[in-house]
């Protein structure tokens, strides 16, 4: 069995993503979800998304992700790969 609290993944989130609140609604709920990590703006148009936290918690945020996120934006398409990030994250951040 995988370490539950350890459980890293990072997205790329592709479509009208960037503009329309998306950051801040995905930060909303992986703080809902008691995850860490961080959502930021790519300069391809793309968000990349990294969610530590319990496994179960951390699907369902790729599954609100893959869903479409905020009604204000339209998610082509969400790619996915475990991530062991380098550092610890203390909170669900926004970076710039």
């Amino acid at each position: 069995m995988e370490k539950e609290k350890g459980y890293c993944v990072i997205c790329w989130v592709h479509g009208l993503v960037q503009g329309v609140g998306f950051r801040y609604s995905t930060q909303r709920e992986a703080l809902q979800l008691g995850l860490t990590g961080y959502a930021r703006n790519m300069d391809d148009g793309s968000v990349e998304v990294l969610a530590c936290g319990e496994a179960q918690q951390v699907e369902k945020l790729v599954a609100w992700l893959k869903a479409g996120g905020p009604r204000s934006a339209r998610v082509d398409k969400v790619l996915t790969e475990p991530h062991q990030p380098g550092k610890e994250y203390a909170n669900f951040g926004i970076r710039y």
